[in-house]
């Protein structure tokens, strides 16, 4: 186990910068995940943490070593990558020894750590078989057991089950946390996959354009955003969004009153009122802070809730309802939200205020 440590790293390619000059501390043993759209950085990060590209400027630390001059096979890390990559023409037992046969270790402990590794990963019957003979997730299993059987300090995950369909992406969501619980190896992964991020991380990473947005635990992230960027991302159906306009701890909504909300600002301001579709609730009776009505477009049941798209101060929102509601198209019921699940952002810098 190691920790990993990145200090003002920065990578540019040619007169694009793609990484601009993150920090970044993970401790020993934890699980971080690094998640943001398409473009933001983060497979470039972690391409430089291993070593298959160099950082343009900054440190890279695994524990007290800097590592940003030491080859990939130096630095004792272990990469999963998002195609598998192994071989066609091997046995599963062959493609997870390849790393240990190629660092000439004995025989006996080859095949120890082979079976070992299988053992964990469910593998130790398909031991002869090829790729081709494999499913999806067994493929990636033997990825991951090749990886493990390095002792690595580090794993690093890239989009490992972006190819799979959604019900083997859960089950390998699953096998990985527990592998992790059971190594306690610190691992670095990476995916746009905001439920992957949520459901394995013990800190999450957000990026956007090159910079890291926020770091946090999965519920600092998702009941505590900094950023309307991290609201939306983070959460599926994204958080709502009401513009209006805030001052001395009133705001006031756009086609939908006014609401208190201590802590807005004491000057008049635009502002955004984020609030999440399951705090957003369609009410048989009573009031929260926030609490309008809305007449439904779309109904999606989802068996213990139903998600509700209703039109409100002429703006589609998102609400949650008990499964068990009877609910119609067109119906106008109202929606209700307490105050300590509403949020305040500044419309220009899209920071939160509250």
């Amino acid at each position: 186990m190691a920790s990993v440590t990145l200090t003002g790293v920065l990578k540019r390619f040619d007169k694009t910068t793609v990484v601009h000059g993150i920090d970044l501390d993970i401790g020993d043993g934890e699980f971080v995940v690094l998640v943001g759209p398409s473009g933001c950085g983060k497979s470039t990060t972690l391409r430089m943490i291993a070593g298959l590209e160099d950082a343009t400027a900054g440190e890279i630390r695994i524990d007290d070593r800097v590592v940003n001059r030491l080859e990939p096979k130096d630095r004792n890390i272990a990469m999963v990558f998002q195609n598998y990559a192994i071989y066609p023409h091997m046995t599963v037992h062959r493609n997870i020894a390849f790393g240990l046969r190629m660092a000439k270790l004995p025989k006996t402990e080859e095949d120890r750590r082979v079976r070992e590794a299988a053992s964990v990963l469910g593998l130790t019957d398909l031991l002869q078989r090829r790729p081709s003979q494999l499913s999806g997730g067994q493929r990636q299993r033997v990825a991951i057991g090749r990886a493990m059987v390095r002792n690595p300090a580090v794993f690093l995950f890239d989009e490992p089950l972006s190819n799979l369909d959604a019900q083997l992406r859960a089950q390998m969501r699953l096998e990985i946390k527990k592998l992790h619980q059971g190594l306690g190896t610190t691992v670095i992964y990476v995916t746009h996959d905001q439920v992957e991020a949520m459901t394995l991380a013990d800190r999450i990473v957000v990026m956007r354009d090159g910079r890291i947005e926020q770091i946090g635990t999965p519920t600092e992230l998702y009941r505590r955003p900094t950023s309307m960027f991290v609201a939306r991302f983070i959460g599926s159906p994204s958080m709502n969004m009401i513009p209006g306009r805030a001052a001395q701890g009133i705001v006031e909504l756009d086609g939908l009153g006014r609401i208190e909300a201590p802590g807005s600002p004491s000057s008049a301001r635009p502002i955004f009122l984020g609030v999440r579709p399951d705090d957003l609730h369609v009410a048989s009776g009573g009031s929260g802070a926030l609490s309008f009505d809305a007449r439904i477009n779309v109904i999606e049941p989802l068996g213990p809730e139903t998600l509700v798209y209703a039109e409100a101060g002429g703006r589609e929102l998102v609400a949650t309802a008990d499964g068990r509601a009877t609910l119609h198209r067109g119906e106008t019921v109202r929606l209700v939200a307490d105050a300590d699940a509403l949020h305040v952002f500044d419309a220009g810098t899209e920071a939160r205020l509250s």
